[in-house]
């Protein structure tokens, strides 16, 4: 196990250097200089250069890199180029937003596609179970925008049950209104996201009625629901943890997608901004965060995996 892990440490190290330099060096194709941006439609030359040369700006790409590198090995994102602000503190910030919303978005999609999977793979020689398959392969299909504006125009605006937009300018402060405004935005991403691990519930669960154990137990007089709740679902969850792994990620970027939708003040937002003024470093700061966030929490799945999964235990021993 610690050789697994160790492994899996010098990985997330690395991957975390590349994406780091292919963040950096790609964000310098961009068009647009934001040296121009601080100075005005009036700047002249000669105050655009002074402004880039007091950035930094005017350095080689690679001396830029490894200063920027440096400040993250000691955990500093770096300073905004436009307001002179802290990076690291305020993705501290919009991150009180975008991780609750993940997060729930998370609970929203397990509660909706795991007990649907398993009902759906039980039943699939029924009319139910194909239908909830269509419905599944229909739903991870939709746009996540248009799946939110459903949702706003169903449980905002006809039952005027949740806020269609906005977020409450304490915060957590205020933690009932804050939970409120996150959840049509985390239901926009957890429908989505429920559909795929309801298919692969499905397809997990049918995989355990083939096997023996299933049919032992329902020979002893168990029913097949009840074989494949007993014994059959600790496997499955195993299989779903793993999809987990892969989930995060499209959890993350379906978060910064809906925030625009639902006007929260989360990281989405604030990278949108960003990028139109060619703040660079805020925008490396946070595409670095979010990819180091997807990361990790890959590194932990994994581990979680190996430690719950006897398979993987035994390959260790």
């Amino acid at each position: 196990m610690l050789r697994f892990v160790l492994s899996r440490v010098v990985l997330l190290l690395l991957g975390l250097v590349v994406a780091s330099a292919l963040i950096f060096f790609t964000l310098r194709l961009l068009s647009g200089d934001v040296a121009q941006v601080i100075a005005g439609t009036q700047g002249t030359p000669a105050q655009v250069a002074a402004i880039r040369r007091s950035l930094g700006l005017d350095r080689p790409l690679v001396v830029q890199y490894g200063a920027w590198l440096g400040g993250l090995v000691h955990g500093d994102l770096g300073r905004s180029l436009v307001t002179g602000s802290s990076v690291s503190s305020q993705l501290v910030q919009k991150m009180s937003v975008t991780l609750p919303l993940a997060g729930l978005a998370l609970v929203f999609g397990l509660a909706f596609g795991v007990p649907l999977g398993v009902i759906s793979a039980l039943n699939r020689r029924r009319i139910g179970g194909t239908a909830l398959s269509v419905i599944a392969q229909a739903l991870a299909a939709v746009p996540a925008v248009w799946g939110g504006m459903i949702l706003i125009a169903v449980f905002a605006v006809q039952l005027k049950l949740l806020p269609t937009q906005g977020y409450p300018t304490a915060g957590w402060a205020q933690p009932g209104l804050a939970l409120r405004s996150l959840i049509l935005p985390a239901l926009t991403i957890g429908i989505i996201e429920g559909a795929v691990i309801l298919r692969f519930t499905r397809s997990a669960t049918l995989d355990a009625l083939g096997q023996d154990y299933v049919r032992t137990a329902a020979a002893k007089g168990l029913t097949r629901t009840q074989a494949v709740i007993r014994h059959g679902l600790p496997n499955v969850m195993l299989s779903v943890v793993s999809v987990l792994g892969v989930q995060i990620a499209g959890l993350l970027v379906g978060a910064v997608l809906v925030e625009q939708l639902f006007a929260l003040p989360g990281v989405g937002r604030m990278l949108v901004s960003d990028v139109g003024v060619r703040d660079l470093t805020k925008v490396q700061g946070e595409l670095f965060a979010l990819t180091g966030l997807v990361l990790v929490l890959g590194f932990a799945v994994d581990i979680v995996h190996r430690l719950v999964d006897p398979r993987q235990r035994a390959v260790d021993s």
